[in-house]
């Protein structure tokens, strides 16, 4: 199986590109489920064709989805987001705007997120595409799966058990404060193990692989950059990089003007992203609209190769260990400098560039050992962890009478 996801700023073709990518995997045998997480859904359009909230067979070998949140909020998160409208309105919060907060930062993307896990269970096809909402709703959406068991810790601290035995004893000191039942508590871990095994799905660089879609314009360029500065940080495989709407050789007028634009910002994207494939799309003479129109997509992004096909691996989060210690190194691509900062706590590793954050659980080797450097270098944060106790021990036998 491939999962193959889509991003990139709004208004960019990605859409299109996700189609003509799943109509071209159905063509060539791969059973195929294209599915759309944008809010603003045009996945049906794309298609000429009326998609709905579960998947519907549009092309022999192809099923389309145009995730709806409500739908997938009520299917995945309905008893846990039920416990929280409670706990609200027991503090005195109306019941229906409980039931409007009463949602997890994360969880309207998360709900959608979420087909993908249940599509791969089920094995029903080979190849999974997702027409991904805007980037920040995409990141934040990413994001999510890494931080769910965090939620879960927090919203039942004492942990399942402890929170059925003592929940009943506790809550009248706590003025009759609602606790969550078995059913809920179930429901709820059952959630959050979800999320986690989506994000090892989502972060396998062999089965899931992110392709950033923009247009050879500065602000879409300098989008897709910051968008695949925060993926390598989430741990997620880019292998390609889609460009779209690309005026064609000969174009007079205003048009030569743009294309001569469009050349400088070209070479910008082939040298940015090197060694990442470039994948091009020309500016079609009409919209791209219904099978023919996506075939033609298809035929100038991949030509006649198989576009679920790994079109590049490379690591971007590695820890090697030499005579020193161990080098924890991460590829941040455009990432600046100034925007970049370092915390260590306990066994955790606390990574921000600019507003974005992830934390890092340390392997066990490493707990034990200090930072002792962290560097940027070329494009990466190599972060070093040393033995302090045992190198400040050997300066010692080497030099007795130092104090």
């Amino acid at each position: 199986m491939r999962i193959l996801l889509y991003t990139g700023k709004g208004g960019v073709g990605k859409t299109s590109v996700a189609a003509a990518t799943a109509l071209r995997c159905a063509e060539r045998g791969h059973r195929t489920v294209v599915l759309s997480t944008d809010a603003a859904h045009s996945l049906a359009d794309s298609f000429d064709v009326s998609l709905g909230p579960e998947p519907v067979e549009i092309a022999p070998n192809l099923w389309g989805q145009e995730v709806d949140i409500y739908y997938s909020l009520t299917k995945h998160w309905d008893k846990l987001q039920k416990y929280l409208a409670a706990v609200f309105s027991w503090q005195g919060v109306s019941d229906l705007l409980a039931e409007e907060i009463a949602v997890i930062p994360g969880m309207e993307e998360g709900a959608g997120l979420l087909w993908i896990d249940q599509h791969y269970q089920e094995g029903k096809y080979d190849v999974i595409v997702v027409d991904c909402a805007p980037t920040a709703e995409t990141l934040r959406l990413l994001s999510l799966p890494e931080t769910g068991r965090w939620w879960f810790d927090r919203l039942f601290p004492i942990g399942k058990r402890a929170t059925l035995m003592l929940g009943p004893l506790i809550s009248p000191f706590l003025d009759n404060m609602p606790i969550p039942d078995r059913e809920t508590l179930d429901a709820s871990e059952a959630l959050f193990d979800q999320l986690g095994h989506l994000y090892h799905l989502l972060t396998d660089p062999d089965l899931t692989s992110v392709r950033l879609v923009l247009n050879p314009e500065k602000m879409v360029i300098k989008e897709a950059q910051r968008t695949y500065t925060y993926l390598n940080l989430y741990g997620y495989a880019t292998d390609a990089v889609i460009c779209n709407r690309i005026f064609p050789e000969g174009s007079d007028g205003c048009f030569a003007a743009w294309r001569q634009t469009q050349a400088r910002y070209l070479q910008t994207v082939e040298e940015g992203f090197a060694p990442l494939p470039i994948l091009k799309a020309p500016y079609f003479e009409q919209e791209v609209v219904g099978p023919e129109a996506l075939r033609r997509m298809a035929d100038a992004l991949f030509g006649s190769d198989d576009p679920a096909r790994l079109l590049y691996r490379g690591r971007t989060y590695a820890i090697e260990r030499d005579e020193d210690g161990y080098l924890l190194c991460l590829s941040l691509p455009f990432a600046a400098r100034e925007d970049l900062s370092v915390l260590r706590a306990g066994d955790e590793l606390t990574l921000q560039v600019g507003n974005w954050r992830r934390n890092l659980i340390l392997p066990r080797a490493l707990r034990g050992l200090e930072i002792v450097q962290a560097r940027f270098v070329e494009d990466a944060l190599n972060v070093r962890f040393e033995n302090h106790h045992e190198e400040a021990h050997h300066e010692r036998k080497r030099t007795p009478g130092r104090a």
